[in-house]
C-alpha cells in the first residue's frame, strides 16, 4: 500500500493485490488495485486543493435533473405525479449553495427551472420556487435523450463547479433521434459531467440507459414501480452531494517493452475502461474514474511484459491516482506498484491471487447473465439455460446473494453449485429487466 499525503488534503490509498510470480516464459501479469478515499473533504477534514470542499462544500457542485415528459409519462397518470414528487425530493436533498436546474425532456429539451439559461443556487427560496415550477410539468411529445444531455452539459458548463452531475429519468425508448445522434451527444458530454440514469416502468431499453450511465461514469437502475421514485431520487442526490473530488484519473505507467492489456473497474460494478485511455506522457496513460466521496473501488489491471530469465524481477506497472491542477499539471494522490518475478517453482507461479480470481469470476458473471438473457429473447432456450446456469454457479461461489436472488426469478435453481437450472416458463418483464440492469453489480472478496 502506498499513500502520498500532504497537509490539508484528504487521504487516498492504493493497495495492490497480485501473485507476482510468473513461470518460465510467462508474460501476463494480473493485479487487483483497490483505491480508497477517506477523510479530508469527504468526512470533514482538510479538503484537496481544487476539490469542491476547498471552496465551500456545496458551493462548487452543480446538478441538473432531467425529467422525461414525453407522452407515455401520462400512462398511468400517477407516473408523472411520481416523477414530480421524486424531483421535489431530490431538490429538498440539495445542500445550500449547490447550483442546480431542472430540464423537461421530450423530443426537445426545455429548462423548467430557473428557466433563464443558467443555474439557480440552492436555498430555501429557490427550492420552493423550483418545486412550484414542477407543478407545471405535463406529459406530451416524444423522446430524444441526446438533446436532454446536451442542454444539461450547456447548463453545467456555464459555471465553475468542480463537481458536475446529472440525474436522468426516462420511461421509454429513445425513439425520436437516431442512435448515432445519442452516441454523438454522449461523446460530447463524456468527461464533462457524470450522470445517473433511471428507467421507470418496463417500456425503456436497458442497453440505452446502461450505455448512458457507462459513458458518463454514473449508476443505472430500474424503478419498476413509479411509487419508488422519490426514495430513489433522494438516495441518488445524497450520493451526489457526498462527492468531493472530481476528475480523478487512474494513471498507469509501464516500462519499455510492457503494455496494458486491459483496465476494468470490477467493484462496485464492472466497467471496462480500456478504450478510455488518454496518453499522459511517455509510456503512461490515464483512465477516468470520475468523482469521489468516502468510498472504495477495485480495478483489475492486466499487463503484458517482455519475457525474462528465471530469477529476474521487474516493475510491470506503476499505478497512480492523479488529480488535474489549475496550472495544467497533476497532483499525485497515491501510488502502488505491480511487480513480476520469474520462477521455476510451480507452486508459486500457478497460485491465483484470491482477489484476481474473485473479480475474474464477477466479470464473467455479468457477461453470462447478459448473454443468457439475449439467448432467451432470441428463443435459444438451450443456450439461455447454459449461460444462466453458469451465472447461478458463479453467483453462488462468490457469495453474490443479491444477484442470486434476481436469477432465481428467471430460472428454477436445481443445484447452484453445479449450475443446474431450468428456465421458468413465465417471467415478469420487470424481473428480467432488473436482472439485466443490475448484472454488473459485484460483491467484494470474501474475507
Amino acid at each position: 500500500m502506498a499513500i502520498l499525503s500532504k497537509p490539508n488534503v484528504p487521504q487516498f490509498t492504493v493497495d495492490v493485490y497480485q501473485n507476482e510470480y510468473l513461470p518460465d516464459g510467462g508474460r501476463e501479469v494480473n493485479a487487483v488495485v483497490t483505491v480508497t478515499s477517506t477523510g479530508g473533504g469527504t468526512t470533514g477534514g482538510h479538503p484537496l486543493p481544487g476539490s469542491s470542499a476547498a471552496s465551500g462544500r456545496a458551493a462548487n457542485a452543480a446538478v441538473v435533473i432531467m425529467v422525461d415528459c414525453s407522452g407515455s409519462m401520462e400512462y398511468p397518470p400517477t407516473k408523472m405525479r411520481n416523477a414530480r414528487d421524486a424531483t421535489a425530493a431530490a431538490i429538498d436533498t440539495l445542500r445550500d449553495g449547490t447550483a442546480f436546474a431542472v430540464v423537461a425532456g421530450t423530443h426537445v429539451a426545455r429548462e423548467v427551472y430557473p428557466a433563464n439559461g443558467g443555474l439557480a443556487v440552492a436555498g430555501p427560496a429557490t427550492r420552493e420556487q423550483a418545486k412550484q415550477a414542477l407543478r407545471r410539468l405535463s406529459a406530451g411529445g416524444g423522446t430524444a435523450i441526446g438533446t436532454w444531455l446536451r442542454l444539461a452539459d450547456k447548463l453545467l458548463s456555464g459555471g465553475d463547479a468542480a463537481i458536475r452531475h446529472g440525474i436522468l429519468l426516462t420511461d421509454g425508448r429513445n425513439e425520436h433521434e437516431k442512435p448515432e445522434e445519442l452516441q454523438a451527444a454522449l461523446d460530447a458530454c463524456a468527461g464533462r459531467f457524470t450522470c445517473d440514469a433511471r428507467g421507470v416502468g418496463t417500456d425503456w431499453e436497458v442497453k440505452e440507459l446502461t450505455g448512458i450511465a457507462s459513458a458518463l461514469l454514473g449508476s443505472v437502475d430500474i424503478v419498476a414501480d413509479p411509487a419508488g421514485l422519490a426514495a430513489d431520487f433522494q438516495a441518488m442526490m445524497e450520493n451526489a452531494m457526498g462527492k468531493e473530488v472530481a476528475d480523478v484519473a487512474l494513471r498507469l505507467w509501464t516500462p519499455l517493452g510492457s503494455e496494458i492489456v486491459f483496465v476494468k473497474q470490477v467493484a462496485p460494478t464492472v466497467e471496462d475502461l480500456t478504450a478510455r485511455r488518454t496518453e499522459a506522457g511517455p509510456r503512461a496513460g490515464d483512465y477516468p474514474t470520475g468523482s469521489w466521496g468516502d468510498e472504495s473501488r477495485d480495478y483489475h489491471v492486466c499487463v503484458r511484459v517482455p519475457g525474462a530469465q528465471l530469477g529476474q524481477e521487474m516493475l510491470a506497472a506503476r499505478v497512480s491516482l492523479v488529480l488535474p491542477q489549475p496550472d495544467g499539471g497533476t497532483q499525485v494522490l497515491a501510488q502502488g506498484l505491480v511487480r513480476a518475478v520469474w520462477t521455476d517453482d510451480m507452486a508459486m507461479s500457478t497460485r491465483i491471487n484470491p482477489q484476481v480470481a474473485h473479480y475474474t469470476g464477477q466479470a464473467e458473471l455479468a457477461q453470462v447473465i447478459q448473454q443468457g438473457l439475449e439467448a432467451r429473447k432470441a428463443g435459444d432456450m438451450d443456450g439461455a439455460t447454459a449461460k444462466l446456469g453458469r451465472a447461478v454457479q458463479l453467483a453462488s461461489a462468490s457469495g453474490n446473494e443479491d444477484t442470486a436472488k434476481l436469477l432465481a426469478k428467471v430460472v428454477d435453481v436445481v443445484d447452484a453449485a453445479s449450475g443446474t437450472v431450468r428456465l421458468k416458463a413465465r417471467v415478469a418483464e420487470a424481473d428480467e429487466m432488473t436482472l439485466d440492469t443490475r448484472s454488473t453489480k459485484t460483491v467484494r472478496v470474501k474475507k
